[in-house]
């Protein structure tokens, strides 16, 4: 490089004439650049203006309208039973509405520090509110479009608004913040804060904070503590969750972070706040409520029912503690009393202790609407444990429809003569042997005779046939969700199920193949007006012809077997028994069950019955054989007799009709069903009773020579093996898959078989290491 050329490049760029020429471009650009920038934003911004007020415009003009009425009124649900008569309301206790001059000043003031500290500010609606809200929203935060509401759009939400998840979108959100702004024109700030204070609901069914005071502390407002009012204060963000009953450790949690807020908003010092919080929080709390309980008694007939369909609404997104809807449902309360008749009295069944429970549910086969349940009996409180819906037991042969035999007629076009052998049998890979009540074998029989007389050995055979893939896949189309992994061949004679889902399994044998999800809402009314109209949904779960064809052949159950004292010649009905027994080492007598079943169905109503003890391991706790193994039996036979005769049902007694799909034929003197144009393997009974008769038998993983007993004959004819006053069942210990039998004989009382395997009814399941147990739901009921 030359020096002249190295001196140019070494020179003072600001003396360089192109440089500058190049920097004032930049600048120019750069200038232009911001301008533009500018230009767009405040373009952007006006037509966000524009769009945003137009929209609130818009949406405005649809709000509901606000009455003095409706803001002084309840928030509290109403339930309304089929015929539209309310049978519940939600709030146990009388709402005692406070005067403004009764509400102190320190409630007030606590109230606005932890819920709207800008209450005596703003206008309805607080512009930093909002800020802080929509930025929420953009940094996921939990307070969505939630947390923007002042106390005056609190209170417009739970005149005219629900709490659904589902409503909170930006047209309520609009709607809402102009109905405020209006409420605040119509009403002075104290006027809108006791309207709030009344309103507002606050744990326990109780509304309204005078209400609460009386409750909580049996006392009115103004005689309350610092303390005392600042835990009222705090208890409508979350009820339940800051309950002093249930919860006191969140209740204090709550209660000194309102006591905070108030010391933030100069309502009190901070040597108050010490002071406070030093105080126990049971500090004056009452314990007795002699109101609430007189109300809660009267809930008494329905509380399963009440539970069952509080429930759903929260699965809606609804609370129906501070909605105010208005809910029909499909409770039928006539058919609801009887059956708390039957549960509690002494004139239907005779129970022979008060600790035995039963729980039933009723549904209607055509739609899956549920017209009654009983979740216990004897109870001491109302509301509590949910038998029907809340918990599982081990359902011993009403399985055997749902994971043996339909799955066999849907998969492997059974017909109902289908032979099968009842002979001796050991669970794969084990040294478990299964046996029915009378340890004995009736040899070759008809798929019917086998479900009729509820032989467990035909019922593995059956199960091992179709393969667990298929009966998984027909057990979760009934809305028994099961995974195949999680199957084994003791699930072919008992699964774990409630009785609510086995009212809807069972309903799709009778409607022809469609199984309905069971539901209680039929309809809601909101306080705005709009009105959500429930639909059945219903999918195909098998064909018409299984579907006949098994009601045909648990029609044999109520005439051929000892359910026999359901049948009655004024009505067709079908169903199963199930029983489940002890394991052999349990200090029992012997025939002892823990668990007895009857599930069955018209065409007009489907029960699923069943009772045992909630600790069937508890000394005593067990069903003997003879009268108290039929309870279940008992209590579905006066209900269902009940709805199909007393004319608060129009109830339809005839039977049932062969599809086109199903031939009629005759077989071994009896009428027989196949499905018509199908290809089917059965061994037929004489080449199964040929295989027997003095040789050497092979069967599943047992080998023996098998000498037909004197019953085997009668089967052979189609008849009846010898009167069978128990019936079998399977025991086991409910683990969620994976576990294999113990080695230990399976001695039955007709469907009672006692081993230890997983059992599958539903995936949720929770494992119990006992021989017998219940499986609860992880979600209890919500307390009304």
């Amino acid at each position: 490089m030359s020096d002249e050329s190295s001196r140019v490049s070494r020179q003072d760029p600001n003396k360089n004439p192109n440089s500058r020429s190049q920097r004032q471009k930049k600048t120019n650009n750069s200038k232009h650049y911001w301008r533009n920038g500018i230009i767009t934003v405040a373009v952007v911004g006006v037509l966000g203006i524009t769009v945003g007020t137009g929209m609130f415009t818009y949406y405005a003009s649809s709000a509901p309208k606000i009455t003095d009425s409706a803001l002084r009124g309840t928030s509290q649900t109403q339930l309304l039973d089929s015929s539209g008569k309310v049978f519940y309301t939600t709030g146990n206790q009388t709402r005692e509405v406070a005067k403004e001059s009764e509400i102190p000043d320190s409630l007030k003031e606590a109230v606005v520090s932890i819920e709207d500290k800008r209450f005596y500010k703003h206008h309805g609606v607080d512009p930093r509110r909002i800020l802080g809200a929509t930025f929420a929203n953009f940094t996921g935060s939990s307070l969505g479009l939630q947390g923007g509401s002042t106390l005056t759009q609190q209170l417009v939400k739970l005149t005219v608004f629900s709490t659904s998840s589902a409503d909170q979108t930006l047209k309520r959100k609009a709607q809402e913040a102009y109905l405020a702004v209006n409420l605040e024109k119509k009403y002075s700030k104290d006027q809108i804060l006791t309207l709030y204070m009344n309103k507002v609901y606050m744990g326990n069914g109780v509304y309204g904070m005078k209400t609460a005071a009386e409750y909580y502390y049996g006392k009115p407002l103004d005689k309350l503590s610092t303390p005392q009012i600042a835990l009222i204060a705090g208890l409508p963000q979350s009820p339940s969750g800051y309950d002093p009953y249930t919860n006191p450790k969140g209740a204090k949690i709550r209660r000194d972070t309102v006591l905070t807020a108030m010391k933030e908003n100069n309502v009190i010092s901070a040597k108050q706040l010490a002071e406070y919080k030093k105080v126990p929080l049971s500090s004056g709390l009452q314990i007795d409520h002699p109101d609430s309980e007189k109300s809660a008694e009267s809930a008494k007939v329905s509380d399963a029912y009440i539970s069952s369909t509080l429930s759903e609404l929260q699965k809606m997104g609804y609370d129906p503690t501070k909605d105010g809807l208005k809910v029909h449902t499909n409770l039928n309360l006539d058919v609801q009393k009887k059956a708390y008749d039957i549960a509690n009295g002494d004139t239907d069944v005779q129970w022979p202790s008060d600790d035995l429970q039963l729980a039933m549910t009723v549904a209607n086969p055509k739609n899956g609407k549920v017209i009654a349940q009983i979740g216990g009996r004897k109870n001491d409180t109302t509301f509590g444990l949910n038998r029907a819906q809340q918990t599982t037991r081990s359902s011993g042969s009403t399985a055997k429809p749902l994971v043996d035999y339909g799955p066999a007629v849907e998969h492997l076009n059974w017909p109902t003569y289908r032979a099968l052998n009842d002979t001796p049998y050991t669970y794969p890979g084990t040294n478990t042997k299964v046996y029915d009540f009378d340890h004995k074998f009736d040899g070759p029989m008809t798929m019917r005779n086998a479900i009729a007389q509820s032989r467990n050995i035909p019922a593995i055979r059956a199960y091992e046939s179709v393969g667990a893939k298929d009966a998984a896949n027909f057990m979760t189309k009934l809305g028994i969700n099961t995974k195949a992994e999680n199957l084994v061949p003791s699930n072919a004679i008992g699964i774990d199920v409630s009785t609510e889902q086995e009212a809807a399994a069972y309903s799709a044998f009778e409607n022809g193949g469609t199984y309905y999800k069971p539901y209680y809402v039929s309809s809601i009314s909101e306080q705005n007006g709009d009105v959500k109209e429930m639909k059945p949904v219903g999918q195909r779960a098998m064909k018409t012809s299984t579907a006949f064809m098994l009601t045909s052949m648990m029609k044999s159950v109520v005439t051929d077997s000892y359910a026999s004292i359901v049948d009655t010649p004024e009505y067709a009905q079908a169903g199963k028994t199930g029983t489940t027994g002890y394991a052999d080492d349990a200090k029992v007598p012997d025939g002892a069950a823990s668990d007895t079943w009857f599930t069955g169905y018209t065409k007009t109503a489907t029960i699923s019955s069943w009772t045992g003890y909630d600790e069937p391991n508890t000394p005593g706790h067990y069903l003997a054989s003879g009268s108290d193994q039929m309870l279940a039996l008992e209590s579905y036979k006066a209900l269902m007799n009940y709805i199909m005769t007393s004319g608060v049902i129009d109830a339809d007694g005839s039977d049932w009709t062969a599809p086109s799909s199903v031939k009629e034929v005759n077989k071994y003197g009896k009428q027989e069903y196949e499905v018509r144009g199908a290809s089917f393997k059965d061994p037929g009974l004489a080449k199964l009773q040929a295989q027997d008769d003095g040789k050497q038998s092979t069967v599943g993983n047992s080998s023996s020579s098998t000498i037909l007993n004197p019953d085997t004959r009668n089967a052979l004819r189609g008849e009846s093996s010898s009167s069978r006053e128990t019936e079998s069942s399977s025991q086991q210990t409910i683990t969620n898959g994976g576990a294999t039998p113990a080695s230990s004989s399976v001695n039955s009382s007709n469907d009672q078989s006692t081993v230890t395997p997983p059992v599958t009814g539903n995936e949720n399941q929770q494992t119990s290491s006992s021989a017998v147990s219940t499986s609860s739901s992880a979600a209890g009921s919500p307390t009304p």
